[in-house]
């Protein structure tokens, strides 16, 4: 594929050639497994879709384990120049240890590239298990930011002296009495990484016509930070949207025509509503810790992060890194046993992300055909009656007879 080439922004639009180069992350443990599967899927459908006026030439790049041992790094700096030079990319999962050790190769990921939305659309396939009895109710798509807050990484240890002189300043300065064996972290929310956070929101439920956009914070309790952000939303959206929606201090029962909703809500409310009155919520706005909770508390409701999707994106700049949300799960590694959909259905939302929705809708239609006639892997098979249950790269097989 000679004539393959790299994604551009072009003024200001993202500019995706018919023949494009991508670069991907096979990813660690299960990685190569769902790798095979889902690659085997997105050149099955972009073939199907554009019969070769369009191709994908993909291009490995390396990051985690496989990177430790080929380079000695875990996240060679090659890997990030490839993701910032080609726009577009996709990742299978990466180790990340716990409580000690390197930081998260993905956090790592998304603040070196500046991709300060993490999009999580969330939904239900018909015939997928769930625990609630109204999984149908769930289609929301979070919006979660994706560089700051807690995740920023501005920690330090126990124990160590520099922590003890910042106890000392903060009790100082401030009369905060902070317990000496304390470990520190900063938690920073900005004006100006809100704002965009819910610019890009709005932008999305306007292009997709959704009906309402809530912030989700804990503002009640920390009110310089969560607080602010809702204020910041708000703000935002008055500001730059005043003609196309109606915050909810102006709301009466009924939105407008044409018009969008921005409200907000509690956090720890909205765990309970999101259960009891799913349909009520459609674009979700949130602080990093709080999306990361929600996201995979709202899969948990329609099949768990097995097939929940994610994107990595920063939509001034066009860069984008399309992700397997779960873990690495290398008890199964090589097996050929566990569920793609997760990083299949990313591939779908980096196909929407490139304007190539022809493609896109048939791997959405090879899955729910797929899980209709209740062909699943393990996982969907062991909760399911009358399911034959099927290998990682056979669901991927099963997928593309369906695509017609």
């Amino acid at each position: 594929m000679d004539n393959a080439e790299k994604a551009r922004m072009e003024n200001g639009r993202l500019f995706v050639p018919d023949h494009v180069v991508i670069p991907y992350i096979e990813g660690d443990g299960i990685g190569p497994d769902i790798w095979r599967a889902a690659s085997f899927v997105f050149n099955s459908a972009v073939e199907k879709a554009y019969g070769g006026a369009r191709s994908i030439q993909w291009k490995e790049v390396l990051a985690g384990q496989k990177a430790f041992d080929r380079t000695g790094k875990w996240l060679p700096e090659e890997t990030i120049s490839a993701f910032e030079e080609y726009l577009i990319g996709i990742k299978g999962p990466l180790t990340t240890p716990v409580g000690g050790g390197f930081r998260s190769l993905n956090v790592t990921l998304r603040q070196r590239l500046d991709l300060y939305v993490c999009l999580r659309p969330v939904r239900y396939f018909k015939g997928v298990p769930s625990p609630v009895r109204h999984p149908e109710k769930v289609d929301m798509v979070v919006f979660r930011e994706n560089t700051e807050d807690v995740y920023a990484g501005y920690e330090l240890e126990e124990g160590k002296e520099e922590t003890e002189r910042m106890i000392n300043f903060l009790k100082e300065n401030y009369g905060w009495e902070i317990p000496s064996d304390s470990g520190i972290g900063i938690k920073p929310i900005s004006r100006s990484r809100t704002r965009r956070l819910v610019e890009a929101a709005i932008n999305y439920a306007v292009k997709y016509r959704r009906r309402s956009v809530t912030l989700v914070h804990k503002g009640n309790i920390q009110k310089f930070t969560e607080g602010a952000f809702r204020k910041w939303g708000y703000e935002l959206a008055r500001e730059k949207y005043r003609d196309i929606v109606v915050t909810y201090d102006d709301f009466n029962g009924d939105i407008p025509e044409g018009k969008i909703l921005i409200k907000d809500v509690i956090a720890d409310i909205f765990f309970q509503q999101a259960l009891t009155r799913a349909d009520e919520f459609d674009v979700i706005a949130t602080m990093n810790l709080n999306g990361d909770y929600i996201s995979d508390a709202l899969a948990a409701q329609v099949g768990g992060i097995g097939i929940a999707p994610g994107g990595n994106i920063n939509y001034q700049t066009g860069h984008a890194v399309f992700e397997a949300t779960h873990g690495t799960a290398p008890k199964y590694a090589g097996l050929d046993k566990v569920n793609p959909g997760s990083l299949i259905l990313s591939g779908e939302m980096m196909f929407r992300y490139m304007g190539w929705d022809e493609a896109a809708d048939l791997i959405i239609k090879g899955l729910e055909e797929t899980i209709k006639e209740k062909i699943v892997t393990y996982d969907f098979a062991r909760l399911m009656e009358g399911a034959k249950e099927v290998k990682c790269s056979e669901f991927a097989e099963e997928m593309v007879k369906r695509m017609n």
